[in-house]
C-alpha cells in the first residue's frame, strides 16, 4: 500500500476512534444526568461544587428618554427602543453592538463557556451609547467602562463591580412652521412667564428652544397663537391669516387609546371618543416586535394608535371640532425621515394641509390649533405606519 494511503487510513481510524470516545463520554454523561434526575434526594440539594460556571446571562446597558431632562431616570421618563450601544475591549477594539429592546435594554451575552457570548474573558470593557444626531445625554454618561473578573460559581463565570448606569437621551427641542406668502410675524419664547427671546420669523422657520422654555407666542399679521410646549420638537404647520384658531383659554380634551382595548391590538371602532375612525388601530406599544416608533412614540399609558398597514387614515365628526394638536411618529427606525401629510377639512373645504417629517425616536408635537374641523386625513409618502398619541381636541 502506498505511504499516502496508509497515512490517510490511519487518520480516518484515529478520527473514528476520537468520535467513538466522544460518543461514549456523552452517553455516560447522559446516564449520570438521568440518574440524578431520577433521584428525589437531588431535587433541592444545596450546591456543593462552586468551581464551574456553564451559563450565559445578558449583561445590559439601559437607555431612557429623559423627558424632564434632569439626567436621572425618574417616574416620568420612558425606556427607549432602537438605540445602538457598542462594546469595545480595553485596547479600544470593537467587540459587538446591540440595539435597545422595547424595555430599553441593549443586551450583550456573557459567559466563560464556549458559545455565542461576546463577553468571555476578564478585562476592562467600554460601553458606548450612540447619541442620535441633534440629541444629547443629560445624564452625561453615554460612554462608560466596567472591569470584569473571573468569578467561578457565578451564572456566567464573569462579574463586574456594577452594571452601567442608566443613560438618558433627549432630543434638541425646536418649534417649526411656515408663514403664508407675504405674512410677517414675531415669535417670542418664554419660561415661567419670563420672555427669553423674541425674533421675526422667516417664511420657513425652525427655532431652537432652551431647555427651560415652556411657551411660545406668535404675534402679528393675523397669525396670533400661543402654544404650551411639550418635551418634544413642535411644528405649527402653515400659518395662514384668516383661519379660525382654538382660543388660548379653551379646554382641551385629550384622546388616548388605552380605553380602546386591554389587549394587544384592536381596530378603533367608530364612536370611540365621539368620532368616526377609518384605518386606525390601537395597539400596545410592545405588541409588535422591533417597532421602535410604537415604543418611543408612546407618551401616556400603554397603547398608541397607528395607520393600518400604513394606508391613509381619517378621524371625522359631523359636528365641527377644534383640532389643537397630536403627537406623531413613524413606526420603524428604517423609515426614519418619512414624510407625513396631514389634511384638515371643514365639510368639503380644505382648511389646512401640512407636510411634516417623522421620526421613530421621538414624537413630533404637531399643533395646527384649528378651531373648526370635521375631518382630518393622515397619510405617509412611502406608506410606513404613522403613530399617534395624545390627540388634543376642543368640543
Amino acid at each position: 500500500m502506498h505511504r499516502p494511503a496508509v497515512i490517510l487510513l490511519a487518520a480516518v481510524l484515529v478520527a473514528g476512534a476520537v468520535a467513538m470516545l466522544i460518543w461514549l463520554l456523552r452517553q455516560a454523561h447522559l446516564r449520570r444526568r438521568a440518574r440524578r434526575r431520577a433521584d428525589p434526594a437531588s431535587d433541592y440539594a444545596a450546591r456543593a461544587d462552586w468551581q464551574r460556571s456553564t451559563g450565559t446571562i445578558n449583561y445590559s446597558s439601559f437607555v431612557y428618554f429623559d423627558v424632564d431632562r434632569d439626567g436621572r431616570f425618574g417616574v416620568g421618563d420612558r425606556p427607549m427602543a432602537g438605540i445602538t450601544v457598542r462594546l469595545f475591549d480595553e485596547q479600544g477594539g470593537f467587540v459587538a453592538s446591540s440595539k435597545t429592546n422595547p424595555a430599553g435594554f441593549a443586551n450583550f451575552a456573557m459567559s466563560t463557556s464556549p458559545g455565542n457570548a461576546v463577553l468571555r474573558t476578564p478585562g476592562t470593557y467600554r460601553f458606548s451609547v450612540s447619541v442620535p444626531p441633534g440629541w444629547r445625554s443629560p445624564s452625561g454618561n453615554e460612554t462608560q467602562s466596567q472591569h470584569f473578573r473571573l468569578a467561578p460559581g457565578s451564572p456566567a463565570g464573569l462579574v463586574s463591580p456594577d452594571l452601567p448606569m442608566p443613560v438618558g437621551l433627549a432630543p434638541g427641542r425646536s418649534v417649526a412652521g411656515r408663514l403664508a406668502a407675504g405674512s410677517v410675524a414675531t415669535l417670542s419664547v418664554a419660561a415661567s412667564g419670563q420672555v427669553l427671546e423674541s425674533r421675526p420669523l422667516t417664511q420657513d422657520f425652525r427655532v431652537a428652544l432652551a431647555d427651560a422654555a415652556d411657551m411660545v407666542t406668535i404675534t402679528g399679521g393675523g397669525l396670533d397663537r400661543h402654544l404650551k410646549l411639550s418635551p418634544y420638537p413642535a411644528d405649527l404647520g402653515l400659518l395662514t391669516p384668516g383661519v379660525a384658531l382654538v382660543a388660548q383659554e379653551a379646554t382641551l380634551q385629550t384622546i388616548g387609546f388605552d380605553d380602546v382595548t386591554m389587549r394587544g391590538l384592536r381596530k378603533i371602532p367608530s364612536g370611540h371618543a365621539g368620532l368616526d375612525w377609518r384605518n386606525l388601530n390601537a395597539t400596545a406599544h410592545d405588541h409588535t416586535k422591533g417597532s421602535e416608533g410604537y415604543v418611543n412614540g408612546n407618551v401616556s399609558g400603554d397603547h398608541i394608535a397607528y395607520t393600518s398597514s400604513g394606508y391613509p387614515a381619517e378621524f371625522t365628526s359631523e359636528i365641527p371640532f377644534g383640532f389643537h394638536s397630536v403627537l406623531l411618529s413613524v413606526a420603524w427606525l428604517k423609515a426614519e425621515g418619512e414624510m407625513a401629510l396631514i389634511e384638515s377639512w371643514l365639510g368639503d373645504r380644505l382648511i389646512a394641509s401640512d407636510e411634516i417629517v417623522l421620526s421613530a425616536l421621538t414624537p413630533l408635537h404637531y399643533a395646527p390649533m384649528l378651531k373648526e374641523i370635521t375631518r382630518v386625513r393622515l397619510s405617509t409618502k412611502h406608506y410606513w405606519q404613522m403613530v399617534l398619541d395624545d390627540l388634543m381636541l376642543v368640543r
